[in-house]
């Protein structure tokens, strides 16, 4: 629990305005709640997967793209600490009012001191954005953006990397390569 509040303590200084801001926490027993800013449009795969909204046109994809290499940028090289994501995916992409990209969900994340070796041997993730060397070397900045390369294919395809039900050997297929 310390270690999880001192990261919490570190997540508050990260700013920038690709990142949903994390503006408290209320620890209640034995629950920890988060609270960040509101980002009225939701995250971004509701408008990639559910038919019931818009489609985003070009230029607003490769807008929210932009914005999320960004503060994948700001993470990795120009934050105090350097951050490792470890779960970059459209679910966790969240659009404020004017559909800016916001990197949310830092739940998996994992904090170094620049120059420290960034790398972990715990493989974390979601299955189709991990990089396939992650079990064997460990997550780094290498691994995040991996897993922004997913991001991309997934935002510009409008495909999730794997679905339920595709068998092993079609699912590159299904990304369309």
């Amino acid at each position: 629990m310390k270690q999880f509040v001192s990261e919490i303590v570190c997540m508050r200084s990260l700013k920038h305005r690709s990142l949903v801001p994390l503006l408290g926490y209320c620890r209640r027993k034995h629950e920890l709640i988060l609270v960040s800013e509101y980002m009225p449009n939701g995250s971004l795969d509701g408008y990639l997967f559910n038919h019931d909204k818009p489609t985003l046109p070009w230029w607003r994809r490769f807008a929210i793209l932009k914005d999320i290499s960004l503060a994948l940028n700001y993470l990795h090289t120009e934050a105090d600490q350097v951050v490792i994501h470890r779960d970059i995916k459209a679910s966790n992409v969240m659009l404020d009012a004017e559909f800016n990209g916001r990197l949310g969900d830092f739940g998996m994340s994992r904090l170094y001191e620049r120059g420290a070796d960034p790398t972990t041997t715990a493989a974390v993730g979601t299955v189709g954005y991990m990089a396939p060397e992650l079990t064997t070397l460990g997550a780094s900045t290498v691994t995040d953006v991996y897993a922004f390369g997913v991001f991309l294919l997934e935002v510009t395809c409008g495909r999730r990397p794997v679905e339920l039900g595709v068998p092993v050997e079609k699912r590159s297929a299904q990304m369309g390569l």
